[in-house]
């Protein structure tokens, strides 16, 4: 008798209540905003129950899509992703908002065009690393192709400019290569080389100057480029142990900036308190343990690195956003995955995850 296929019940499980404590928080944290800005309340709410909506969708689709079918749609996959990340530096398709150009403008939906390079980027890495093999121990031959695939996604998405993601990509790829195989001398080299462009990028860009000064010393500047953390902070220390309730902080009445998107973590940690912010954080353990034993039980290399994949992205936006957030890294622009107020984020991660899901099917988890 063939073994009935069923996605992983810890993962999804987890999954349908990070997006569910998303939808909740970012009204939360929206409401006053939203109502001073657009007289409507429910603005921020009814556009992510959207997303949240049409991503459950993709998910549900996803998980009954043999993931096997993706290998084949690698080079269309990647070269819409980079088609999308060139228009949107491109006017009129490319929004330009706060001097960047990030998102494309379709009616009344925009979309950001490195959230699909991302996936785009898991599902070619996940191809070549299967098809090579213990290839990618040779450098010419397993290291300079998705180097170079990843290079120029990564400066297409700094061109925007955005570093944060940039620097995702980056991650991702040289995390892949070393899970594979990959040479950690050759790696190495190559991160270093590395080294003098990112600081060059960072220096030539005075707002993230600022930001590392902020991120060294906040207090130096408290009304300036240290205001964001300081504010984070204090909605922590406002939390205590149990919280203030939903609905009750107060650092998301026009004191800390971005509460419903990349902070909205420390309104977590307000409004539920300690107890409330580590229950979200072993939630995201949770699914990244089940992502990690999925990549490792899959029934196939292209299965098992597009799990790892997958898994590694979503971990690496958390860990990147909770330091944020707590003050452990320099402030940068990625949103809490299924938790963050934002469309594309939220579509791209539950079809990932759907994904996931439907890998977990084939696992022996």
């Amino acid at each position: 008798m063939p073994r009935k296929l069923a996605p992983d019940i810890w993962l999804f499980g987890v999954a349908v209540v990070l997006l569910s404590a998303g939808v909740v928080m970012v009204y939360s944290a929206s409401a006053i905003v939203a109502a001073d800005r657009f007289h409507d309340p429910y603005f921020f709410l009814k556009k992510q129950i959207f997303w949240a909506l049409l991503g459950a969708a993709c998910m549900w689709m996803a998980i009954r899509l043999d993931y096997r079918r993706l290998e084949g749609f690698v080079l269309p996959l990647l070269i819409f992703a980079g088609i999308l990340l060139v228009l949107v530096l491109v006017s009129p398709f490319g929004q330009a908002i706060n001097g960047t150009r990030r998102w494309i403008r379709l009616g009344p939906v925009s979309f950001q065009p490195a959230e699909l390079a991302k996936l785009a980027l898991v599902v070619y890495l996940a191809a070549f690393l299967a098809k090579k093999g213990e290839e990618i121990s040779e450098f010419k031959r397993g290291l300079v192709p998705p180097l170079a695939v990843a290079g120029v996604l990564a400066l297409l998405v700094l061109a925007q400019p955005d570093l944060g993601n940039c620097l995702t990509l980056v991650t991702l790829t040289f995390t892949l290569l070393f899970l594979a195989g990959g040479h950690a001398r050759h790696l190495g080299f190559i991160l270093l080389a590395a080294l003098p462009p990112l600081v060059v990028a960072i220096w030539m860009a005075p707002y993230r100057v600022r930001r590392i000064f902020a991120f060294i010393d906040p207090w130096s500047d408290p009304r300036g480029s240290g205001f964001q953390i300081i504010q984070s902070w204090l909605a922590f220390g406002n939390g205590g142990i149990f919280g203030q309730g939903i609905g009750a902080s107060r650092q998301k009445l026009f004191y800390l900036p971005e509460s419903h998107t990349d902070f909205i973590f420390a309104i977590v940690g307000e409004e539920l308190g300690l107890v409330g912010a580590l229950t979200i954080v072993t939630l995201f353990v949770v699914l990244i343990w089940r992502g990690l034993r999925i990549g490792l039980r899959a029934p196939d290399p292209f299965g098992s690195y597009l799990a790892l994949g997958i898994t590694m992205l979503i971990a690496t936006q958390t860990l990147v956003n909770l330091g944020v957030v707590t003050g452990l890294l320099p402030t940068k622009g990625l949103p809490l995955p299924f938790i963050s107020f934002g469309g594309s984020a939220l579509l791209v991660t539950m079809l990932s995850t759907g994904v996931l899901l439907n890998i977990s099917q084939q696992a022996h988890v």
